[in-house]
């Protein structure tokens, strides 16, 4: 076992946790790797009832794959390693949501890209109030991925597109809300949920022992915006996205807004008011990679039709293959990550200059070998 993951097995429960407290638990080809086997070896250990997945340090249960080690991959070129990462990063992914034992993802803290592709498809998902929950793929020129688009597709309404391309950060309310996470258990009481799950007495599952933990959250900020989100994030397009939060932002009445008056949206302490909120949204989506926005549109609106999170995750597979060739996902991490500069320049830098019919090509286009070989 490496430094970055740890593993035991007590009293019928299997724990693992990311161990890289340093970097938030971010995700190397190797944690995946490790991780994956892990996983084999309990599938059919009789001394595994259930799997507790967590991650060391407070301030996160993981906040992604590694991000600098995807930058070197496309940096070098190195094309077909970076698709060999995405290969075992989603068959993990899928193993766990197809897992035949439990297992109890606990989201503590910041979870993020990768991190979802962990715990977002466990059978039992825990957030606490120090929960941020996000897809922030966009932030980077990128898509969401690890089967994000599968969750956000399946979320109320248009929540989903709305999370998907402002990356918005959710909090324990939200994500239970969006479909991303099923209990809310305060940090405190995390052990006790370990130790009763190893205490457990037949008939109670572990999903019932769960819920003898489980509180109530508060009020969802995206559950009150529900209304004008649909409204606006219904739109065809990036482009008459953000002209409907602009009109929604600015009280000029349309046929699609009318249904979602500010006064549908109560005073939030992280939001101060519908309207504030929706042209600060549309500010965001001018800045970010108008070729990452087109693409998370079509890739989210897609995936509502596809049958499986395999499914998902091929169509994924087929979107970050040609991200790793593109220029924005460069410019995205070098902006963000590497000299923090904040300032990218994307290429082509408006909604104007994508292709129309771009997203809709490389989503079609199988261009590599497969995650699931037929």
């Amino acid at each position: 076992m490496s430094d970055h993951i740890s593993a035991s097995v007590a009293d019928g429960v299997g724990h693992v946790t990311l161990d890289r407290p340093q970097a938030l638990n971010a995700l190397s080809y190797e944690m995946i790797l490790e991780l994956t086997a892990i996983f084999e070896l309990w599938r059919n250990d009789s001394e595994v009832g259930v799997v507790v997945l967590d991650g060391a340090g407070e301030r996160g249960f993981c906040a992604g794959g590694d991000i600098r080690e995807l930058y070197t991959y496309a940096s070098n070129d190195d094309h077909a390693e970076a698709r060999q990462f995405f290969r075992a990063e989603y068959r993990l992914d899928a193993m766990i949501e197809r897992y035949p034992k439990p297992v109890v993802a606990l989201m503590d803290g910041i979870t993020m890209g990768g991190g979802i592709g962990l715990a977002g498809h466990a059978s039992i998902r825990i957030v606490t109030e120090r929960s941020r929950i996000a897809m922030p793929e966009t932030r980077i020129g990128f898509t969401p991925d690890v089967g994000g688009s599968w969750l956000l597709a399946k979320a109320p309404g248009e929540l989903g597109v709305h999370l998907a391309l402002n990356s918005r950060t959710m909090d324990a309310a939200d994500a239970i809300h969006a479909g991303f996470a099923d209990s809310f258990v305060p940090s405190e009481r995390l052990p006790h949920v370990i130790q009763a799950l190893a205490e457990r007495a037949d008939p109670g599952s572990p999903a019932e022992i769960v819920m003898l933990f489980d509180e109530t959250p508060g009020p969802s900020a995206l559950a009150l915006a529900r209304d004008w989100v649909d409204a606006c994030y219904s739109a065809p397009t990036v482009g008459e996205i953000i002209e409907r939060l602009r009109a929604f932002a600015e009280g000029r009445a349309t046929a699609h807004l009318e249904s979602a008056p500010s006064s549908s949206f109560p005073q939030h302490p992280l939001d101060p008011g519908a309207t504030a909120y929706a042209a600060a949204a549309a500010d965001e989506l001018e800045t970010l990679s108008p070729t990452a926005l087109t693409v998370t549109l079509e890739s989210v609106r897609r995936a509502r039709t596809l049958r499986s999170l395999e499914d998902a995750l091929e169509q994924e597979f087929r979107l970050v293959s040609w991200f790793i060739e593109q220029h924005d996902l460069r410019e995205g991490i070098r902006a963000q990550v590497i000299d923090k500069d904040r300032n990218p320049r994307w290429n082509p830098s408006t909604l104007a200059e994508v292709d129309p019919g771009l997203a809709a090509r490389v989503i079609d286009e199988a261009r590599f070998d497969p995650v699931w070989p037929a």
